[in-house]
Parts: C-alpha cells; sequence; structure tokens
C-alpha cells in the first residue's frame, strides 16, 4: 500500500498544523479534521490512504470516530493510528480495540513519525 493522503483529526489547531507541515515537507497530502464527526465525513468523502487520530477532543473523542471508521464498509481498510498525549497501556489496548492499527504519543516530532508512516 502507498501512502499519500493523510488526515490528521485534532482539535488542536496548532497541533493541525504542525503535523501538516510535516506531512508536506516529507511528500505527503495532508488532510485535516478538528473532531471525530468530521473525521468520520472526511474519511468518507476523500478516503485518505491513513488516518492520525487525536483521542482526547470533545463531543466526540477519537476512540468513539476510529470505532465508527473501521467498522463501516467503504472505510475499514483505512489503517488508523491514535496519536495522543494518553500514553498508558490501557489506552493503547483500547485503542486496538476499537480498532486502531497503530499508537503514538505526543508531543510527535517529525523523524518519529516519518519513521512510523514508512511501516505504511
Amino acid at each position: 500500500m502507498s501512502v499519500d493522503k493523510i488526515l490528521i483529526v485534532d482539535d488542536s489547531a496548532t497541533e493541525r498544523a504542525l503535523i501538516s507541515d510535516f506531512l508536506r515537507k516529507n511528500g505527503y497530502t495532508p488532510l485535516t479534521a478538528s473532531n471525530g464527526e468530521e473525521a468520520i465525513n472526511t474519511a468518507r468523502e476523500q478516503l485518505p490512504d491513513l488516518i492520525l487520530m487525536d483521542i482526547v477532543m470533545p463531543e466526540m473523542n477519537g476512540f468513539e470516530a476510529t470505532r465508527a471508521i473501521s467498522r463501516q464498509t467503504e472505510t475499514s481498510e483505512i489503517p488508523i493510528v491514535l496519536v495522543s498525549s494518553k500514553g498508558q497501556e490501557t489506552d493503547k489496548v483500547w485503542g486496538m480495540r476499537q480498532g486502531a492499527t497503530d499508537y503514538m504519543v505526543k508531543p510527535l516530532t517529525e523523524k518519529s513519525l516519518i519513521a512510523k508512516l514508512g511501516k505504511f
């Protein structure tokens, strides 16, 4: 699988901008969503190659959005990497149970992100 379009889901405009910059500098095409509901809609409409999903967001958290995206037929094959400041093992296990493919703990560095993306 070749990864080009990556959906960044985070309620922080600063995080979205920072991760978008990392991706653009390394030849990826970033898409953004600021909450879980927007993430579900954008995933369905744009069919990104991969999703970077924050967990702690208002209204619909990243676990709920991951569960929804991973269980919809048209988006179930999109890998989802949870990206969160929540670094407990229980958070990682729960995230995988919701349908996530991988997990990264914030703060992200450009090097760690690009290395992770190289696995997909």
